[in-house]
């Protein structure tokens, strides 16, 4: 009889690391099945009669308190089981609070939080440690736990706060039940010595305990199957698999320059950059380290989709006329994904990142649906925002620029459309003796009014965030607020030039497609994957910012970063949270690739992180990176974590949806590749609400609130983010 492989439950409590958890597991036992289940998904009652699929139970980390039932769902039965359902299980912060509260220990606020901070851990080299060497561990907790005297629970390990929280408990076992927990996050990308050798060692302790026990998980069965998910990392079948070695319907037609001495902006107003009744879109690398520039060429026949969340269609615009196309259940993101499936090319130049596909802009609200938090706009009419949540063109032309190599790519995919490509060369060679028009004029005698956020109102704000970081409801809250901008009528292509010229950045963008005007200067990549097969998916999240000044070098730079506690605190958190929605969709390839790393912007310094992954052997085919988009939205940069708990929080505290800010923009190519960038540093309007006389823009800003935050402080650095985009309206 072939015996099963192990099987290990993985308890979720609605945490932003549990698949950095599921991926230490299956490195510690590589042989096991892993199955996640939310913590409230089966009771007690359900969960019992199941338990003898399984040799383990993980019990993850989460946000709250294991004293609210909300928080902790079915954990604390577990701990209380009958002996003959008893089987080893390994707690993680919450689990550890859990574990304690249910043999007569207490739970007590920690009086420093410690979200991101890394600890010697200090342990006695036994049970858990057994061979283990020094620790250095990442803790998310606000909350600790103390153990009564004599009771049945032993510590393990104790960090020393000193004069700021004393000794604090980081590790338990039970005396005689199968039951062990840590207080730190051994799944951490910054925990060393106590991750992989801590599991290895509880999953050799609980083969032992099963069997002295004589207790082995029994086969998989129908019924089993029928309760729960298939063991992660799970096929999304929501989305249509499509597979990379199916040939391309179409064509890349491609014309290459050397035209060095030719700028982005003119190739932008011979397209109809400066006409505001044409739709458009151009992302504009305009500072180190962007290199291509990427101007969608549509035609009248370019179909333009948009997307409202909590309708159950899309709308579908051809030559100024708009039809509706009903989802039939399915959501906007398989919609897409069935409209891209029949648009492969081939042919393409394989250095050119875009050749043709949909360009635009997805808001924050978009992503908020897989948390299953609904957006304001979709349950309050009066709270409905008017920009579309999905704003995309698909484009069969395009020109790119690589700015390194001073090469100008035209490209087509429409059939026969030489004619095009040889007067678009023409055009472009033409185009060197162009001079670029004027900048920003205002009307005489204009006036901007800025409505700027209130500051009472927005420190506030900030001070609820740090409760709830008290509380352990999130380790890190990205709060932020709309700043509302009135001003005189003047071209929105010229607004965008001012911008970039004041403010040139990596990941610009100028995308006009009604009824939505956008203007970006975005630092921040959010998302990067490469053509199929084997496509590196890349994110690169920034937190960590200064201005470049009198004695701001590098090294000046990485001590106000790199060795400021806040700082890398944010940026950590951020790359546990990214590293966790990668290995949710690609399983197990995931890695830092750096951390904390100073690079050099125009105008400022930033501390950025770096990490890749790639999908396992069979998850492979032309839309993974469109899978690893919606997995991985909104942007963790701008909502903290965890990021369920912390979306709901900041929904509540800044009362309205934030719609363009926050989001995305970008493109997927129809070879398979795409680049989104996150929604800062930018502007938007709506076409309806402009008038001859006047014409109001929105500007969003904020920061990312820790436990060391000031409130002050984080008024003046979202002023400061808010400067570089509001010094375009005032003259």
């Amino acid at each position: 009889m072939t015996l099963d492989a192990p099987r290990v439950l993985l308890i979720d409590s609605y945490d932003s690391f549990t698949f950095n958890l599921a991926a230490l597991v299956k490195r510690a036992i590589p042989s096991c099945l892993i199955h996640i289940v939310k913590n409230d998904e089966l009771d007690i009652g359900q969960l019992r009669p199941l338990l003898k699929y399984f040799a383990a139970i993980i019990v993850g980390p989460g946000p709250g308190s294991p004293e609210l039932a909300k928080d902790v769902g079915v954990l604390p039965d577990l701990w209380k089981l009958p002996d003959a359902d008893v089987l080893p299980i390994f707690g993680v912060c919450l689990g550890l609070q859990s574990l304690a509260l249910a043999f007569y220990g207490s739970i007590h606020r920690l009086p420093i939080v410690k979200h991101g901070q890394i600890s010697e851990v200090h342990h006695d080299g036994t049970s858990l440690f057994s061979g283990v060497g020094a620790v250095e561990a990442v803790r998310y907790h606000s909350l600790h736990a103390i153990l009564p005297a004599n009771g049945p629970l032993q510590p393990l390990a104790w960090a020393h706060d000193k004069e700021q929280n004393g000794n604090i408990l980081m590790a338990v076992a039970h005396d005689y039940l199968p039951f062990s927990a840590v207080q730190y996050h051994p799944e951490s990308v910054r925990t060393n010595g106590g991750g992989i050798e801590v599991l290895a060692n509880f999953w050799d302790a609980a083969t032992i305990w099963s069997k002295k026990r004589g207790r082995y998980q029994v086969p998989w069965t129908n019924i089993a199957r029928d309760s729960f998910t298939s063991p992660w990392p799970a096929f999304d079948s929501s989305i249509p698999h499509t597979t990379p070695k199916t040939r391309g319907a179409y064509v890349v037609r491609t014309r290459t320059l050397h035209l060095p001495s030719v700028s982005i902006e003119a190739i932008c107003e011979m397209l109809g950059a400066q006409d505001d009744d044409l739709p458009f879109a151009a992302l504009d690398s305009a500072a180190h380290p962007g290199r291509f520039s990427v101007v969608g060429c549509p035609t009248p026949s370019s179909p333009q989709f948009t997307h409202f969340v909590g309708e159950d269609c899309v709308y579908v615009t051809r030559s100024k006329t708009r039809s509706q196309q009903n989802l039939h259940g399915k959501d906007v993101w398989a919609w897409l994904s069935t409209f891209m499936a029949d648009k492969k090319a081939e042919g393409g130049i394989e250095t050119v990142p875009f050749w043709a596909g949909l360009l635009g802009m997805l808001s924050y609200e978009i992503g908020l649906g897989r948390l299953g938090v609904t957006p304001l706009s979709a349950r309050i009419a009066s709270r409905k925002h008017p920009h579309p949540d999905v704003n995309l063109i698909f484009v069969e032309r395009s020109i790119v620029v690589d700015h390194l190599t001073g090469t100008v790519y035209v490209q087509s995919i429409v059939p026969n459309d030489d004619s095009w490509l040889q007067d678009t060369e023409m055009s472009l060679v033409q185009l060197s003796s162009w001079p670029s028009t004027c900048g920003l004029a205002m009307p005489a005698g204009a006036a901007t009014h800025v409505e700027l956020p209130d500051k009472s109102h927005y420190i506030s704000g900030i001070r609820q965030c740090m409760d709830y970081l008290a509380s352990g409801d999130s380790y890190e809250l990205c709060y932020t607020a709309h700043t509302r901008v009135h001003t005189p009528p003047v071209s929105s292509w010229s607004r965008y030039k001012a911008l970039r010229a004041s403010n040139p950045a990596p990941h610009g963008a100028f995308v006009r497609l009604a009824p939505t005007t956008f203007c970006s200067s975005s630092p921040e990549r959010f998302l990067s994957y490469s053509r199929p097969p084997q496509s590196l998916c890349q994110l690169r999240p920034i937190k960590g910012t200064v201005r470049k000044g009198p004695g701001m070098d590098r090294a000046a730079a990485e001590q106000a970063l790199a060795h400021n506690p806040k700082e890398v605190a944010e940026n950590l958190m951020i790359v546990d949270l990214i590293r966790h929605d990668l290995h949710s969709v690609l399983g197990q390839d995931v890695e830092v690739k750096k951390f904390c790393g100073i690079e050099e912007y125009k105008t400022v310094w930033q501390m950025t992180s770096v990490i890749e992954g790639r999908p396992v052997g069979g998850n492979e085919d032309d839309q993974l990176g469109w899978k690893v988009l919606q997995a991985t939205l909104p942007p963790g940069s701008m909502t903290g974590a965890p990021k369920k708990r912390s979306v709901e929080l900041l929904q509540q505290l800044e009362n309205t949806d934030r719609s363009m800010y926050s989001g995305v923009f970008g493109y997927w190519c129809v070879g398979g590749s795409g680049d989104w960038a996150v929604t800062i540093r930018s502007c938007f309007k709506h076409d309806a609400e402009s008038t001859p006389d006047s014409e109001d823009w929105v500007i969003g800003a904020g920061g990312a609130i820790t436990a060391l935050s000031d409130p002050e402080s984080e008024w003046d650095e979202m002023l400061l983010k808010l400067g570089s985009v509001l010094r375009i309206f005032q003259h």
